[in-house]
């Protein structure tokens, strides 16, 4: 658990912030500490520089290093594109159909968009990922402050060195995606709710919930942090602090109902692969085994069950409905990084033989690290790349008089571009996204599909790669029956996550 001190009385002076390794007074260990005592800094409160500024500094350099990706977008960045870009009547008038989970996070990204456009006009990719670069830097910075305030400076400044280089973090530091504004907001949560334990003030609970209901507004599944805050309360703090989160879960009812009636928008999430749980065993087992070497402490009441819990939850409620996306929860990473570090800094205070292992260990794990950090900075990296489809399509379709995305929702794949669809009828649309405050737009009726694709002699087909699962809407289905009756197919270009296909009539290929 993460403890509260307990109160002074009014003549005594004026308790200093716990962040020795020992545990606080609720967890008392009843073996002898066997680690030197915490640096003065530290015990007075008093951060240095260098915890923050050093792995700060790690993950500018990370996120900065490659964050155009070669100019490359994916589909949900695309998305993101669209949606934000739209008027505010529009897209609030999408929100109430769709997505409504990212809409306040599509709001600040209209913000940025718009002001980038006031102001002369800043590359798009960089306005798209710009917040979640500072969002990485921020958590990083807020995490080592954790990690200084529960374990002492060295720890500190270990975690935010870790949870930087952690390859996940690495990844939506360079998205467009909500998912780094959510863990940087769950992060200084955590480290509100340690302040507010400490301190017992109303006001430190207020900031506490207004964070936490931040979080959760960016992205619903956030509330899963607030299990794992439950289990770290002290029980002189569970009172206060049950309350807050009440609060935060009250705030969020709205939102839940919302997307309660929009959730088909998570229909394409399948059951949980062997992969997601191997990921996730193995990161418990990390966990679990730097837990067990630094023993009950306050670190540990808090770290691990936020490593543990939130995925755990988000796995158990995909029995019941599949929901389980790693990046949905990239915020447990805190803890992770919280334990690693902590647990480095317990071994390197070791000295000796043990100290010169770990310092080994930790140099080949970064290393192995390396291949990875340099994927992450390509196109390949991602389920598709748009840019390398528009660039197909426009090879493609000379000679060409329709197209159609199969299924509908790779309309996605025209938004940020258009200009190589241009001269190409989409074959099955009603309403565009914009038009139909969709995100992906609306598709005439399977009879109507028929009919322009059969006055069309040469059509482009953009499709998922071979092996993936087709949807089985009328749709979709009379746009493979008419292809394969009455077209042949000329030539296919194979891009990253897509298939571009040049179909045509018997002998016009």
């Amino acid at each position: 658990m993460v403890h509260a001190r307990p109160r002074a009385h009014h003549d005594a002076p004026e308790p200093t912030i716990a962040t020795t390794h020992s545990p606080g007074p609720l967890l008392q260990s009843t073996r002898p500490p066997r680690t030197p005592e915490v640096p003065t800094a530290a015990r007075s409160g008093r951060t240095p520089a260098a915890v923050v500024l050093v792995p700060v500094a790690l993950a500018l350099v990370l996120g900065l290093w490659g964050i155009r990706r070669g100019g490359s977008m994916w589909r949900d960045e695309a998305v993101t594109c669209d949606i934000a870009q739209r008027t505010l009547p529009d897209l609030w008038a999408t929100l109430s159909h769709a997505d409504a989970v990212h809409g306040l996070y599509y709001l600040l990204l209209h913000g940025l968009f718009r002001a980038s456009a006031v102001s002369g006009g800043a590359d798009p990719l960089l306005v798209l990922r710009l917040p979640s670069l500072l969002a990485t830097v921020a958590a990083t910075g807020t995490l080592a402050l954790l990690g200084h305030r529960l374990a002492g400076p060295r720890a500190g400044l270990l975690s935010g060195v870790v949870f930087a280089l952690l390859p996940p973090v690495q990844r939506y530091a360079q998205e467009g995606r909500s998912y780094a504004l959510v863990c940087a907001l769950v992060v200084w949560a955590s480290y509100l709710l340690v302040r507010a334990i400490h301190t017992r003030t109303g006001r430190a609970w207020l900031a506490y919930g207004a964070v936490a209901s931040g979080a959760c507004l960016l992205h619903e599944f956030a509330v899963l942090a607030l299990a794992a805050h439950l289990v770290a309360l002290p029980a002189s703090a569970r009172r206060a602090g049950v309350r807050a989160m009440a609060a935060v879960c009250v705030c969020l009812a709205p939102l839940v109902v919302l997307s309660m009636r929009q959730s088909d928008q998570v229909a394409w999430i399948g059951g949980v692969g062997a992969g997601a749980l191997v990921g996730f065993a193995g990161v418990t087992v990390l966990g679990v085994a730097c837990a067990a070497l630094l023993g009950r402490t306050r670190l540990t009441a808090l770290a691990l069950p936020l490593l543990v819990l939130p995925p755990l939850l988000l796995l158990l409620l995909s029995l019941v409905k599949p929901l389980y996306v790693d990046r949905y929860v990239l915020y447990a990473h805190a803890g992770t990084a919280l334990l690693v570090g902590a647990a480095l800094d317990r071994l390197l205070r070791a000295g000796g033989r043990i100290r010169t292992v770990a310092v080994l260990a930790a140099g080949v794990a970064v290393l192995s690290l390396l291949p990875m950090t340099l994927d992450l900075r390509t196109p390949h990296s991602r389920t598709d790349d748009v840019a390398a489809v528009a660039d197909a399509v426009r090879s493609a379709g000379s000679g060409a008089d329709g197209v159609l995305f199969m299924p509908s929702r790779r309309r996605v794949w025209s938004l940020p571009d258009p200009a190589p669809f241009h001269g190409l009828r989409d074959l099955a649309l009603d309403r565009t996204p914009s038009a139909s405050h969709t995100l992906y737009g609306t598709e005439v009726s399977p009879s109507v599909i028929r009919a322009r694709m059969l006055a069309s002699p040469r059509i482009v087909a953009l499709r998922d790669p071979a092996g993936q699962p087709v949807d089985r809407t009328a749709q979709e289905d009379v746009k493979r029956r008419v292809l394969a009756r009455y077209f042949v197919a000329c030539h296919t270009r194979r891009v990253q996550g897509a298939r571009v296909s040049v179909y045509a009539r018997p002998g016009r290929c």
